[in-house]
């Protein structure tokens, strides 16, 4: 099982990015996809998942109204819409399934990781 996680970039403050992870070897369904930040001196953070069959979506409060998981349309891909993005967004993000039970904000509940994609935010 691999993730591929795409998409980051350069952008100024208030910009907009938007995240692909995409899977092979197997589809999301059934699963949970997690979305995780690690920040350079940080710890890596949760920022937001989607229990897929469900569709339902949780978020770090501090991303809330800015940051979204939009309802996928593929079985093998999942998005982070990333909108009014500030500096403190900068962060290498990370893709995560393979849910393993547990608090699906922490990454520990997650078996497989992507290589993680760098966003940039300038002020």
């Amino acid at each position: 099982v691999q993730l591929q996680a795409s998409g980051g970039g350069s952008v100024q403050a208030g910009g907009s990015l938007r995240l692909s992870c995409a899977t092979s070897g197997r589809t999301f369904s059934g699963d949970v996809v997690g979305w995780f930040r690690q920040a350079p001196g940080k710890e890596r953070e949760f920022v937001a998942a989607i229990v897929w069959n469900l569709g339902t979506t949780h978020y770090l409060d501090s991303v809330k109204g800015r940051i979204t998981i939009p309802r996928p349309n593929a079985q093998d891909t999942a998005y982070l819409e990333m909108n009014s993005l500030n500096p403190e967004d900068t962060a290498v993000y990370y893709c995560a399934a393979g849910y393993r039970g547990g608090v699906l904000r922490r990454a520990s509940a997650y078996a497989y990781w992507g290589q993680g994609t760098q966003v940039t935010v300038s002020s």
